[in-house]
């Protein structure tokens, strides 16, 4: 069963420019991901929110253990972060 997350990531606005290169960039890498079925990024008024499709939970995992998750969300997005939301859910 495909597997969905919502995501919500709220930053001061200082940091929007380098968030979204680096979701941008993150978004190219998950792509490619044989498990990535939707990588979608939005620009909101407070910081961005992620639309992603999995075919499956393992595909999310595969993605979530990957090298560039490491570099761009761990290591750069996340820190940048004022508040993040995750929902996580099964495609009906």
């Amino acid at each position: 069963m495909a597997y969905a997350v919502f995501a919500h990531y709220r930053c001061e606005p200082s940091d929007a420019s380098l968030i979204r290169d680096s979701l941008l960039k993150m978004r190219e890498h998950t792509r490619e991901e044989p498990g990535n079925l939707e990588y979608v990024v939005h620009r909101t008024e407070d910081g961005f929110l992620l639309y992603e499709v999995y075919a499956d939970r393992a595909g999310f995992d595969a993605h979530a253990a990957s090298d560039h998750f490491a570099e761009y969300i761990v290591e750069i997005v996340r820190p940048l972060l004022t508040a993040r939301q995750v929902t996580f859910a099964e495609v009906l």
